[in-house]
C-alpha cells in the first residue's frame, strides 16, 4: 500500500458503490491540519477533495491519485443557543448531531436530506434541499455565517451581507473553492416531535405533478413516491404525502416526543430482524420484474388516502430506515432533474418512456416541489424535480450511461438544470449549456482568486468545468 505524511493511498467509493478511485486519505483534526495538507499537495504537485460522510451519489467526494481529506473527525458543536435557535458547528458535525442537540429545545433543522449521516459541510458544498424547498429554500437560505479556509492560506468570514460572493459560490459550489471550519445555522422552532401526515395515491404522471404542484403551498412539507416501473395509463402513478408541524399546545405530551429517544428508529423490522440484514433479502427482487411486483404492490397496499401522526426522524430520514440498503443494488446510480413545471410533464412522459422501451426502467422515483434561489451554481427551478435510481452491472453500465445523456438533452430542451451531489454522467458541454457561460465565467474568477494553484479538484469538477 503506497502512503505519504498524511495518509495511505486506499479505493474510496461514491455511495452507489458504482464509482471508485484511489486517493491518499487523510482525516484532519483542525484548520492547522487542513493547512498542512494544502502545503503538502502544492509541494508534491498533487490535488485535494474534500470528503464528509460519503454520501453522494456522484463523483464529488473522489480524486483519483490525490488526496482526499475526511473531515468528519471535526466534528464539534461549538455553540448552541436554544433562547434564540442559533448554532455553531464544525463541517464534519452530521445531520443527527445536529437534530439531536436541538430537539429537546424545541428546534429543528430548517432543511434535512432524506438521510440523517450527511455532514454539515458536505450539506452546504452541494448546497442541499429537502422535502419544504418549496417553502423553505435550500440549506444555503438559513446559513447566517460561516469561516472557512481558502487554499491559499487565507482564513474568511462569510455572510449575504459579508463576502457575499463568496457566500453565494461557497454554498453550492461543491468544495472547490475553498474549507468550511464552522456553519452558523437558524434553526426552526417546533412545538412538538411529531408531523401531521396525509397519504394518498395518485394514478398517472399529470395527477401526479398538478397535485404534488397544487397542494404544496397548503403544507410544509411534500414529497412523491412515482412507480417509474409503471406502464401505459399508470405511467408515473405513486403515492404523495404531505406533512404539517403541530401548533403550540396540538401536543399533550410533547415533552415525551420532542426527547431523542422518542425520535430513534428502530433497529429490528418487527421487532425481530435486524435491519442491517434486510439489504441481503431485497437483494433477489432488485431486477425488472421483481421491482415491478414489489411497486405494484406498494400502490395497491397506498389504497384509500390516510392521515397520522409520525415523528420527525421517521418521517424525514427514509434513507436510514434499512441501513446499507443500497448494497441490495450492487451498484447504484441516481439521476435527479429540475423542470420548470410547465415542461415537467412532457419531458418526463418522454424519459419514462424511453426508460421502458429500452428495458431500463428505474426501480425507485422520487417527486418534490421546488422554489428558486441566489446560489451561483443553483440547481433550482420554479417547478419540480425527479430522482431516479438505477441498477448497474456489467452488462447495461454502457447502454444506461448512453440513456442519461439522452435524459440530459430532453432536459436541457425543457429548460430544465442538474444537481452535482447526484447526476454521475453529466457532461462538461451539458453543464455549460444549463449553467451558462457567464456564471462560469464567474466561478472560474473566484477559483482563481480562492485557489489559485488549483489544489482544490475532484473527479466531478474535472468532469464538469473541463475545457
Amino acid at each position: 500500500m503506497k502512503t505519504t505524511s498524511l495518509g495511505p493511498l486506499i479505493l474510496l467509493e461514491n455511495f452507489g458503490h458504482s464509482l471508485k478511485a484511489p486517493s491518499y486519505l487523510s482525516r484532519p483534526k483542525s484548520a492547522d491540519d487542513i493547512s498542512a495538507a494544502f502545503k503538502f499537495a502544492k509541494a508534491e504537485g498533487l490535488t485535494v477533495v474534500l470528503r464528509g460522510a460519503g454520501r453522494s451519489y456522484n463523483d464529488a467526494a473522489l480524486n483519483g491519485g490525490g488526496i482526499a481529506l475526511d473531515l468528519q473527525r471535526m466534528n464539534h458543536i461549538l455553540e448552541w443557543n436554544p433562547a434564540s435557535g442559533s448554532i455553531t458547528a464544525e463541517p464534519g458535525v452530521t445531520l443527527c448531531q445536529l437534530w439531536q442537540t436541538v430537539l429537546p429545545d424545541g428546534w429543528w433543522p430548517p432543511v434535512v436530506s432524506g438521510t440523517m449521516t450527511t455532514t454539515l459541510g458536505g450539506c452546504l458544498g452541494a448546497n442541499i434541499h429537502g422535502k419544504n424547498n418549496f417553502r423553505m429554500g435550500t440549506i444555503g437560505e438559513h446559513v447566517m455565517e460561516f469561516t472557512a479556509l481558502l487554499p491559499a492560506g487565507a482564513e474568511i468570514t462569510c455572510s449575504p451581507k459579508k463576502n457575499g460572493d463568496l457566500f453565494r459560490a461557497m454554498i453550492g459550489g461543491l468544495g472547490m473553492l475553498g474549507v468550511f471550519t464552522s456553519i452558523t445555522l437558524q434553526m426552526k422552532r417546533v412545538y412538538s416531535g411529531l408531523l401531521n401526515v396525509r397519504a394518498w395515491n395518485v394514478p398517472d404522471l399529470e395527477t401526479h405533478l398538478h397535485e404534488i404542484a397544487e397542494s404544496a403551498p397548503r403544507h410544509n412539507y411534500i414529497v412523491g413516491w412515482l412507480d417509474a416501473t409503471a406502464r401505459g395509463k399508470g405511467l408515473g402513478r405513486g403515492q404523495l404525502h404531505a406533512a404539517d408541524y403541530l401548533a403550540e399546545g396540538d401536543d399533550p405530551d410533547a415533552a415525551r416526543t420532542l426527547r431523542v429517544d422518542y425520535q430513534t428508529l428502530p433497529d429490528k423490522f418487527f421487532g425481530l430482524v435486524p435491519k442491517s440484514l434486510l439489504h441481503y433479502f431485497m437483494a433477489p427482487f432488485m431486477n425488472n420484474l421483481g421491482t415491478q411486483g414489489v411497486n405494484t404492490a406498494k400502490y395497491i397496499l397506498g389504497g384509500r388516502a390516510k392521515t397520522y401522526r409520525q415523528s420527525h426522524a421517521a418521517f424525514h430520514f427514509l434513507l436510514d430506515y434499512v441501513p446499507g440498503w443500497e448494497l441490495a443494488y450492487g451498484q447504484l446510480l441516481q439521476y435527479q432533474s429540475f423542470l420548470p413545471k410547465e415542461t415537467a410533464l412532457e419531458a418526463w412522459t418522454e424519459m419514462l418512456s424511453l426508460s421502458h422501451r429500452r428495458s431500463l426502467p428505474s426501480y425507485l422515483g422520487v417527486t418534490k416541489r421546488h422554489r428558486p434561489d441566489g446560489f451561483l451554481l443553483s440547481h433550482a427551478v420554479d417547478g419540480l424535480s425527479l430522482a431516479l435510481d438505477f441498477k448497474v452491472i456489467a452488462s447495461n453500465r454502457a447502454r444506461l450511461a448512453q440513456m442519461l445523456q439522452d435524459f440530459d438533452r430532453i432536459v436541457l430542451e425543457a429548460g430544465g438544470r442538474f444537481y452535482f451531489a447526484k447526476n454521475s454522467e453529466t457532461s462538461a458541454e451539458t453543464t455549460r449549456r444549463f449553467l451558462g457561460e457567464e456564471t462560469i465565467a464567474r466561478f472560474r474568477l473566484l477559483k482563481k482568486r480562492c485557489d489559485p494553484n488549483h489544489l482544490l479538484e475532484s473527479d466531478l469538477y474535472r468532469r464538469i468545468f473541463s475545457n
